[in-house]
């Protein structure tokens, strides 16, 4: 059962999320929160697999409760806005968001980006996956940083490239031909070693650092 938290200020906004995820078998939803400083309260009391985020609320912006709720340790966080600025989508990324969804979304894919977030994979919505790919599609791209590099192993290196890639864990383990468990492992040790808060964050900076991806040229 995926345990949620559904920050959202709107009531009416708020309402129907609740029920798009009541729907379903598999997410119970232990919580709702109308501001910022509530659902990092309650995220930390409440322990949920997922935080789903709005970045507009009273009292504390969504990118700054994301940012407390991951240093904590309390959940995965997905955010949700109507907005898909760069201000909004970059604040969200760094602050250690797993995800960033648009609320113009259908219910089914809301339903699955709390599904992926929640095993452990990243879910961005397309207009943002573009915008990164154009964006370390530019030349001036820094070149692999060695000396963090250096940290890793060989096969953390290749679960790295990967993440860059946009794989998922389930993904990864075909490719390199182990488990998803393992996977999860090396992913959860490449964060710790670079000083990351998700594995989105991980896959823009191996994409920076051009970390090539096992099985491609």
């Amino acid at each position: 059962m995926i345990r949620v938290l559904v920050a959202e200020d709107q009531a009416a906004v708020r309402a129907a999320l609740v029920m798009i995820l009541r729907a379903e078998a598999d997410v119970e939803v232990v919580g709702e929160a109308a501001d910022g400083e509530q659902a990092v309260r309650m995220a930390l009391d409440l322990r949920p697999d997922v935080v789903l985020m709005d970045v507009q609320m009273p009292r504390l912006d969504g990118v700054a409760a994301t940012r407390q709720v991951v240093e904590a340790g309390a959940a995965q966080v997905l955010v949700l806005t109507t907005f898909d600025l760069d201000e909004y989508v970059w604040g969200a990324l760094r602050a250690g968001a797993a995800g960033f969804l648009l609320k113009d979304l259908e219910a089914e894919t809301l339903v699955e980006g709390v599904r992926t977030v929640a095993r452990g994979d990243g879910m961005l919505a397309p207009s943002v996956t573009r915008r990164l790919i154009a964006s370390f599609a530019r030349p001036e791209a820094p070149a692999v940083d060695s000396a963090a590099l250096a940290g890793l192993t060989p096969k953390e290196r290749e679960v790295f490239g990967c993440l860059g890639a946009g794989l998922s864990n389930a993904e990864i383990a075909h490719r390199l031909g182990t488990v998803e468990a393992t996977t999860k492992t090396h992913v959860s040790r490449i964060l710790a070693k670079l000083g990351l808060r998700s594995r989105v964050q991980a896959a823009i900076l191996a994409q920076e650092w051009g970390v090539p991806v096992p099985g491609e040229r």
